[in-house]
């Protein structure tokens, strides 16, 4: 269903953020996040040639980080190819401080302690949040299999993260239903 039609407006800015998971040949997984902004109309820029045509990239960055199945990263890759001043590239080498962290709950607090605000990206750390879910979203079938290959398998963390997986709900009632504490329910 699409959105409501809008009031009378001029589109000025459009942010494109698209991530992707890849299982390597290592036995690790690659997650990659690339951010794109661009204007609908031309403005000054001093650091890329005086000006910034609409449609041209104000802001393209991407980032590629190694992790494990557990997520701890291994590595981290950032690359700045479009900044609209010419010292926004150096805040890639910060991104390095990552690697040993692991992806999970409290992560976004992680990441702000180890990339300091005027050493980092805010670009490239607002990516970071949608490539943590991504990484989720990538490594969930291998989750389930290693959980359901145990003996006594606990919760898993997506439970009770939204509606659609409520431990009260026929959801989890149909796909977790040692989990299920709804009505009828016998959960443990």
């Amino acid at each position: 269903m699409p959105l409501k039609e809008p009031s009378g407006r001029a589109h000025l800015h459009t942010r494109s953020v698209e991530c992707f998971g890849f299982r390597r040949e290592d036995g690790l997984w690659d997650i990659e996040a690339h951010l794109v902004d661009t204007k609908t109309y031309d403005f000054a820029n001093e650091h890329r040639g005086g000006r910034i045509a609409a449609g041209e990239a104000l802001h393209r960055m991407a980032l590629r980080v190694t992790i494990d199945i557990d997520f701890l990263i291994h590595d981290i890759e950032a690359v700045s190819d479009d900044t609209p001043f010419g010292v926004c590239g150096s805040a890639e080498r910060s991104m390095k401080r990552l690697v040993g962290l692991t992806i999970g709950p409290g992560w976004m607090g992680r990441v702000k302690k180890r990339i300091a605000g005027n050493e980092g990206c805010t670009h490239l750390v607002e990516l970071l949040g949608p490539l943590g879910t991504t990484a989720y979203q990538t490594l969930h079938p291998e989750l389930e299999r290693r959980a359901n290959a145990q003996p006594q398998r606990s919760k898993p963390r997506i439970l009770d993260t939204c509606v659609a997986l409520s431990t009260k709900g026929e959801i989890v009632r149909k796909n977790w239903p040692q989990f299920y504490e709804g009505p009828d329910g016998e959960g443990e």
